[in-house]
């Protein structure tokens, strides 16, 4: 008899006690706005932001309504301007090239690679073309970071680290979002940290995170953030600088610092389940685990694999068997956009030419999601049913 998953995989684990009582703490207080304080006291967003910030390594941090939004005040912040071109993936999430088209400017989109990074080689054949590189590291795959920067630093390309899928993750030990001049990052309920919705900024740029702050609408408070430059640096950029209101507030804040607090346990366990899918899919016929580099330190709140060079019929048979054997897997390959996935073509207010190679590689991902309501079993068992159904379609296809 086939073996049957009954769990959900858009359930995640509550919020910790003690976000709980903390936001029952704000909501008493009525003061959920970021900056209704009283007196001398602490706003929980500029704690959460002096918390990110020495989680992170970096100097400052901007707590926002969104990981778009925060996406989108990076690009303003770095100067962005209509008409601009802004180089991003084509493996990617429409908030992404969606905050780009935000700004007025257009996407160039740069190929991805059968390991689920940025195409290097693309890359530097498109560099001339914009002096942005807005890098999404998509899925929790993360590049040759050191080639990257070498090639964009030799360019003049300011890079902005999209890390809603790497918080926590580090590329030869340095932090994912502390390689480009602004990193963004994500709190939506599927992310490493959960506030429903929210996002992050960090920066080690003085000017740029002061201009952010001014777009995310602080204002003239700016000296209530914890992890903002001296009131200096907002004397030159505040009067330049318009008000696009996206702050944070104070309830979902009190909901993240204790996340962020064990995030490095949240990470470890991420990964566990997903070293036992990636062993049980290991040698599938007809499937391609995707192989992580030595100097890769992941966080993985999600699984992908390649169907590479399958038909479109098969893998929409191998997506229709594991559904009804209770796995939700996603494609990222079909011509129309279903739930979150889409593909660059998808994106039709933003231009493209075909990239084969990479047109390629999209038709074969696979995607589901981890999260931690999972035990290590029902792993093992998504895994033995995605297996299973790969390998029985394979061999009809093969006889």
């Amino acid at each position: 008899m086939n073996e049957r998953f009954t769990g959900s995989f858009t359930q995640q684990e509550p919020i910790p006690d003690e976000g709980i009582e903390a936001a029952l703490r704000v909501m008493r207080s009525g003061r959920l706005h970021r900056y209704n304080t009283l007196g001398d006291e602490l706003s929980e967003a500029a704690l959460l932001e002096q918390e990110f910030a020495a989680l992170m390594g970096s100097t400052y941090a901007l707590a926002v309504a969104s990981g778009g939004y925060a996406i989108a005040t990076a690009l303003r912040a770095v100067g962005v301007r209509p008409g601009d071109r802004v180089l991003t993936n084509a493996f990617t999430l429409a908030p992404v090239p969606g905050a780009i088209a935000s700004v007025g400017a257009q996407p160039v989109f740069v190929g991805v690679t059968e390991a689920l990074v940025i195409d290097l080689d693309d890359l530097a054949a498109k560099l001339d073309q914009a002096d942005v590189l807005l890098l999404s590291h998509m899925r929790g795959h993360i590049c040759d970071m050191g080639a990257l920067m070498a090639l964009c630093d030799g360019a003049g390309v300011k890079v902005i680290e999209d890390c809603a899928h790497t918080m926590g993750a580090r590329w030869n030990g340095v932090p994912s979002g502390r390689h480009g001049v602004m990193a963004a990052y994500s709190t939506q309920t599927y992310k490493h940290a959960n506030s429903g919705e929210g996002g992050l900024l960090i920066s080690d740029d003085a000017e740029l995170m002061a201009r952010a702050v001014m777009l995310s609408g602080s204002y003239m408070l700016y000296e209530r953030h914890l992890a903002a430059p001296g009131p200096e640096v907002f004397e030159r950029v505040k009067y330049v600088t318009p008000n696009i209101s996206g702050r944070m507030d104070n309830l979902r804040a009190a909901v993240l610092r204790p996340q962020l607090a064990r995030l490095r346990d949240q990470c470890a366990a991420w990964n566990a389940r997903y070293r036992v899918v990636e062993e049980g899919l290991a040698g599938t016929p007809g499937l391609t685990v995707i192989e992580r580099p030595e100097a890769e330190d992941y966080v993985m709140s999600s699984f992908q694999f390649l169907l590479l060079d399958w038909s479109e019929e098969a893998v929409n048979q191998v997506v229709q068997r594991c559904a009804d054997r209770g796995v939700e897997l996603k494609w990222f390959g079909g011509a129309e956009p279903a739930g979150f996935t889409s593909r660059y073509d998808s994106w039709r207010y933003a231009p493209s030419e075909r990239m084969p190679a990479t047109d390629r590689v999209l038709k074969g991902i696979l995607d589901l999601r981890l999260p931690l309501t999972f035990s290590l079993e029902d792993c093992a068992l998504i895994a033995r049913i995605i297996r299973a159904e790969v390998r029985s379609v394979h061999n009809q296809a093969s006889g």
